[in-house]
């Protein structure tokens, strides 16, 4: 089915839709609206089409909009529509010419039953531009940016089960001319020669012509064109004037445009003046430069002072009127003046030209052999003109050095002007080469050289090979490395695997490796081990840079040598026998398969009951019997064995099997408070015989507030029967029990009993502290301490003193609130105080440190600031108290 739109008179580009039934109709792969046209194709008609449909077409540049007059859409009852092969009635021209970088769209579609398929595609197989895009259901192919090779034939096939049908365009490419070369404004001294020419691209290759203000130029005489190419011999005034080069082909034309001045003048060199001062050195070459602005081009003469400059062998004038001087002597010092003459007038310049002394070497650099880490000065002194400034400059191996930069190894030595001495400090392998020393002044240039060698430690040996391998030892070759102008004296070689530490050095055959030497044995390997082998070597110098490492290569299997280490055992549940041992190291394995075989006896007997482990980790193996009595002794020893075979057992230990656990409690529990933090408890060893052994006991103690579970347990050793239990709270109800034990567990339980710590300690420090010192003695007096009721009783204090420069700590008791103390007047003390009671030690007050004592009388109170004094001689302490009493 097709709808007409029949768009109105227009100008300008249109855009087309349609309204069906007062809403856009959108396109799919049944509908599509033609952008050409503007008409809409239905592929197949169905229910859902019936309706009024509305051409919209809409102005692209002004964004009107007009609509046509409705199209009823009616379907017939009289028959029933048939499947038919598609039928194309969309498709584009069969040439499609297209400008380079536009943008094209084909379009296509086709009606049919059931609905046909569109596909694009080449006719030449080529695979479509992957820039192209496909649009309305793959109704239009657009194509941006059209290049040559988008340029083909093209086909749209329309395909359903009833058939298919081919539309098919030929898109050609075409391209207007575009400049790849254009003329510019020229200026050309008369009599001189012109020549330009332009270049254009385009599709089909464009044509050139000449315009001369805008006026057909052809050839003759002077002019000569050819395609894009002009040229004017002997140019005149008359040639001035405004040139257009034309290129075109069917598609366009350009220009490009460029205006000729003629120049005719006289020499003028008010810009071009002679240097005022030319330097040369005696013996060198100098060349004084004339160039005057002159067309025609003029003719030279040069003067020295008045006389006129003739030629020789050392003197010559070349065509642009420069001066050139060979061989310069003292007697070419002077001035000399530039005439220039041509047809319009004459006009000179004049330059002086001073000769200079050449610069000379005398003392040039010389060749050197250091050893690494030394230090050198490679000198470099010359004669030169005093009245010019002189620059020296030094390169390593073709490069300038950056003193700068590298500051920590080079250096410019050297306090006059005319020496410019390289220093090279901490010398190292990578400072071997040809050193230049350049010395320049604005006249000469010259330079000096040296080669530098070094000598060091030899560098990496190469290519190290494992030629042949065994169970324990490796055949390795390898090739000699730069000895760096030494000669190597010997060879160390090293291994690695992946149970070493790094690299480690390995026995070899010959054990001493001389440096002419390059195959060696390595000896001692462990057996199905994975190896890498490295080789260093050494000269008089010292050792160079190991080699890269080898390839990895594993040595071959062997029967084991090693056995399990520290062979134990014992604990365990009951009828059990717990054997234990160090695994063997995998590295000492020496084998795949590796496992232990454990072997035992009752002590005493004679026939070894024997297992296999199979298990490279095993460590433990456990014997259960019901035969086996508690604590019984047994030989045991452990072997291994790996696929090549069994290996030796390790020596015969004795180990005793499970032990029952102790089945009486302990007797007689008794707790006393030591402190408000500490208790003590006593216990008897249990009054009946016990079937398990005892190793020691177990408390158990809880707070009254506390959970039973979460008891606390302390353990003791051997035959200890009471133990202290400290860190507690005070004031505190405790409840303690007693367990004996032994490798197999613990006993039962002894009877609880119940203890209450005592008060706290008193929480107030000693106040007030006041010390007076007369005649060798320190008096100190403070506050009573009064407990509160919830703490104990002060029984009386501790006095606690050292020298301040000691950690030792001295204490005295006292029941009193002071004390007086002997101490010698050489060395300060640091003093505090603190009160005790049956709950403990209270809190003591701050330290107060009192000074040496350096009159007959001082006083204090509280903690001391004073600084410390060192004396040589320390006295004895002699303390002075009164006996103690109650307070």
């Amino acid at each position: 089915m097709v709808l007409l739109c029949g768009p109105p008179a227009h100008s300008g580009e249109l855009s087309y839709a349609w309204i069906f039934n007062e809403y856009p109709s959108y396109q799919d792969n049944r509908r599509f609206v033609s952008q050409e046209t503007g008409n809409l194709y239905i592929a197949k008609v169905e229910k859902s089409d019936v309706g009024n449909y509305t051409c919209v077409v809409t102005n692209t540049v002004t964004n009107h909009k007009v609509l046509g007059p409705p199209t009823p859409l009616i379907l017939r009852n009289d028959g029933v529509m048939g499947e038919y092969e598609p039928k194309i009635e969309v498709q584009f021209p069969e040439m499609v010419p297209t400008a380079k970088g536009t943008t094209v769209k084909l379009e296509c579609f086709a009606l049919g039953n059931p609905v046909p398929t569109i596909i694009w595609r080449r006719a030449d197989g080529k695979p479509i531009a992957r820039k192209a895009r496909r649009h309305k259901s793959t109704g239009i192919l657009e194509i941006p940016n059209f290049q040559q090779e988008d340029a083909g034939l093209y086909e749209c096939v329309a395909e359903n089960s009833r058939g298919k049908n081919v539309a098919r365009g030929q898109l050609t490419f075409y391209a207007q001319p575009n400049w790849i070369q254009e003329i510019n404004d020229t200026h050309v001294a008369i009599e001189e020669n012109v020549f330009w020419e332009c270049k254009a691209n385009g599709r089909p290759k464009p044509t050139y012509r000449w315009l001369k203000n805008g006026e057909p130029l052809l050839t003759r005489d002077r002019i000569q064109i050819e395609q894009g190419m002009l040229n004017i011999t002997v140019v005149n005034l008359s040639d001035a004037g405004m040139y257009q080069c034309v290129a075109e082909n069917k598609h366009g034309v350009i220009f490009s445009s460029a205006e000729l001045s003629v120049i005719a003048a006289g020499p003028d060199f008010s810009r071009t003046l002679l240097k005022r001062v030319t330097l040369v050195k005696v013996g060198g070459e100098v060349v004084i430069e004339c160039k005057p602005k002159a067309s025609p081009k003029p003719v030279y003469t040069w003067k020295k002072g008045r006389d006129i400059l003739r030629e020789n062998e050392r003197i010559t004038i070349s065509e642009d009127g420069s001066l050139r001087i060979v061989n310069v002597t003292k007697s070419d010092a002077g001035s000399y003046t530039c005439v220039a003459t041509n047809h319009f007038g004459t006009a000179s310049s004049t330059g002086n030209l001073v000769v200079k002394d050449p610069t000379r070497v005398m003392v040039p650099p010389s060749s050197m052999d250091v050893t690494v880490g030394e230090s050198i000065v490679l000198p470099c002194q010359v004669t030169h003109d005093h009245s010019l400034d002189i620059v020296f400059t030094w390169s390593f191996n073709g490069h300038l050095i950056d003193f700068d930069k590298d500051g920590d190894h080079f250096e410019r030595v050297g306090g006059q002007d005319s020496a410019g001495d390289l220093m090279i400090r901490n010398i190292q392998l990578k400072h071997a080469g040809k050193y230049v020393c350049m010395v320049q002044t604005s006249v000469d240039r010259l330079s000096a050289a040296a080669d530098l060698i070094v000598r060091g430690p030899p560098g990496p040996p190469e290519a190290v090979t494992i030629d042949e391998i065994t169970d324990t030892t490796a055949q390795l070759s390898w090739r000699p490395g730069p000895d760096n102008h030494s000669p190597i004296t010997m060879y160390v070689i090293q291994a690695r695997t992946p149970f070493s530490v790094g690299w480690q050095a390995v026995n070899t055959v010959p054990e001493l490796i001389d440096g002419k030497t390059f195959t060696a044995a390595v000896v001692g390997l462990n057996p199905w081990v994975e190896y890498e082998f490295r080789t260093v070597a050494a000269n008089v110098i010292g050792i160079g840079e190991p080699s890269r490492p080898s390839e990895k290569r594993r040595t071959e299997e062997a029967l084991p040598e090693v056995t399990p280490a520290n062979v134990s055992g014992g604990g365990g549940s009951k009828s059990e026998l717990v054997i234990t041992w160090e695994t063997v190291p995998e590295e000492l394995q020496n084998g795949r398969g590796f496992g232990y075989v454990v072997a035992f006896r009752p002590y005493g007997k004679m026939i070894w009951m024997l297992t296999v482990l199979a298990s490279a980790d095993a460590s433990r193996y456990v014997f259960r019997n019901e035969s086996v009595r508690p604590f019984s002794p047994f030989e045991v020893k452990v072997g291994v064995f790996n696929n090549k075979g069994e290996g030796p057992f390790s020596p015969t230990t004795v180990v005793y099997s499970a032990e029952e656990e102790p089945t009486k409690p302990p007797a007689s529990i008794f707790a006393r408070s030591l402190s408000a933090t500490d208790i003590e408890v006593f216990w008897a060893s249990p009054m009946e015989k016990n079937r398990g052994r005892i190793q020691g006991y177990e408390v158990k103690y809880w707070r009254h507030d506390d959970k039973e579970e979460n008891a606390r347990k302390i353990r003791t050793i051997g035959n200890q029967t009471s133990t202290k239990i400290t860190n507690l709270k005070g004031s505190a109800l405790y409840h303690l029990a007693v367990k004996a034990y032994n490798t197999a567990g613990t006993g039962p339980s002894s009877a609880t009993v119940n203890v209450t710590t005592r008060k706290p300690p008193p929480s107030q420090p000693p106040g007030n502290i006041i010390w007076n010192s007369s005649d060798s003695k320190i008096i100190l007096n403070w506050d009573q301490v009064k407990a509160l009721d919830n703490e104990s009783e002060v029984k009386g204090y501790k006095v606690l003193y050292r020298w301040n420069r000691q950690s030792s700590t001295s204490v005295i008791e006292t029941n009193k609130t002071s004390v007086e103390l002997s101490l010698p007047f050489d060395e300060d003390y640091i003093i505090e105080i603190k009160p005790f009671s049956d709950g403990g030690d209270g809190s003591p007050s701050e330290q107060i440190r009192i000074p040496k004592i350096s009159n007959a009388y001082a006083r204090g109170a509280g903690p001391s600031t004073s600084n410390a004094c060192t004396l040589s001689a320390i006295s004895t302490i002699v303390i002075s108290l009164t006996a103690r009493s109650s307070l």
